[in-house]
């Protein structure tokens, strides 16, 4: 298989799996009864302003308003919904607005009326209302020092719902007594309904106690005021029925896509999980050996074959000063230098919503050849994965995979083809 080939292949495979996420199809089917009141839409997430346009053009009959917010970039018209935007990874000074908006939308609701909560990834930063006794600053601190420690995005969220006022739980209680449907586009592993966003809408089973424990494991200084309201008591859990609760979209769903689409291609595909995690350059070793076990052996499955795994992997910086990437170029840089150019394999990763880390770049394409075009242009590969700065790498060859906002958020999609 020439390298042509095999990247027009990896980059359709990897546009599939997005396009089965997109809000458009996936959000009518979900919808619940119309109510005989009102329909409040809020909502926080990448995906959020897609989703409401979908709900806007579905429900045409209904007496739909409301307000969500999504990333800068990230946002459409959505007819009667208003769309407002905000930073991520870090929350800013929008992200208060916005939350303080969308809590203020769901004031004199009646049983007859119906909150619709289109969640996705990202909405943690961007619908931020700090807990009364800290401020935004104190959450932005904690939430760049935890962007930088390694730690898991469940780790992340635990934090972030105990230092929010709508997290956790919280934002579907202020709806009472209307009736709340949420609709999840999932980015986390495993799904767990109360770590998209910090599930703003599920029930929150852990305390104020685990949120400090994990900010001491990281070394990150909690100011006294952080301190404080972890030390609360635990409080009276929120949130709703499991059944109230709808994932519409989630990374197990796009990787079947992504099989479906390989198998198109006259492809074996091979599933290895949803849910990994571990710092991406880790993950890539392990994965460079399947993937020569796989050429060499035809062990677990023969080619040509593609192994397919979603969940978020981590990358943890030391340096005061680091490079430019994200967790999907650091691991296809690391998979390149642990396969140190073997024929045959070739790989895509990336991030499902178009930006990898906080990059304009989706992730890039490994080829049998990436290192050597490195090296042509005076690059060496080891020096800038240890600087991690494998957005420039790939930049420099040529090999990043620009997407734009595609307006869905299903975590990252990574496929090792083997000819």
């Amino acid at each position: 298989m020439r390298d042509e080939q095999a990247t027009t292949i990896l980059r359709d495979i990897f546009n599939q799996a997005v396009d089965s996420a997109r809000p458009g199809p996936v959000i009518p089917p979900a919808l619940p009864p119309k109510p005989k009141g009102r329909c409040v839409v809020v909502g926080a997430g990448k995906a959020s302003a897609a989703m409401a346009a979908a709900v806007d053009a579905a429900w045409p009959d209904v007496q739909v308003e409301g307000v969500v917010v999504t990333r800068y970039g990230h946002a459409v018209p959505a007819g009667r919904i208003r769309i407002l935007e905000a930073s991520h990874p870090v929350s800013d000074a929008m992200s208060e607005t916005a939350a303080m908006l969308i809590v203020e939308s769901l004031r004199g609701l009646t049983p007859d009326d119906l909150v619709l909560a289109l969640i996705s990834g990202g909405g943690s930063a961007l619908m931020a209302l700090p807990v009364p006794g800290i401020t935004l600053a104190d959450k932005q601190a904690i939430t760049r020092a935890l962007l930088h420690s390694g730690a898991t995005i469940r780790e992340m969220n635990l934090v972030r719902r105990h230092l929010s006022a709508v997290k956790g739980g919280k934002l579907a209680a202020l709806a009472q007594p209307a009736r709340v449907v949420s609709l999840i586009i999932s980015d986390v592993p495993g799904d767990n309904p109360a770590d998209v966003a910090s599930g703003p809408t599920v029930a929150d089973r852990t305390t104020p106690g685990d949120a400090l424990k994990v900010l001491e494991r990281y070394g990150i200084p909690v100011s006294p005021a952080v301190r404080d309201v972890l030390n609360q008591p635990t409080p009276p859990s929120a949130g709703l029925p499991d059944g109230e609760v709808v994932m519409i979209a989630t990374p197990a769903m796009a990787l079947q896509a992504a099989a479906d689409a390989a198998r198109h291609h006259g492809i074996t595909p091979l599933i290895l999980g949803d849910a990994l995690e571990g710092e991406s350059r880790e993950v890539a070793t392990v994965m460079a050996g399947i993937a020569r076990s796989v050429k060499r052996h035809g062990q677990p499955l023969a080619g040509p074959a593609l192994l397919l795994s979603g969940g978020e992997t981590t990358v943890t910086v030391h340096d005061t000063q680091p490079g430019k990437g994200g967790r999907n170029t650091e691991f296809l840089l690391s998979l390149a230098c642990a396969l140190q150019g073997e024929s045959g394999i070739w790989a895509i990763a990336g991030d499902s919503d178009g930006i990898d880390g906080t990059e304009d770049a989706a992730g890039a394409i490994l080829t049998p050849d990436t290192l050597a075009r490195g090296a042509q242009q005076g690059l060496d590969a080891s020096d800038y994965l240890h600087r991690h700065d494998s957005y420039r790498y790939f930049q420099a060859i040529d090999d990043l995979v620009i997407t734009g906002p595609t307006l869905t958020n299903v975590n990252d999609i990574r496929a090792l083809l083997i000819d």
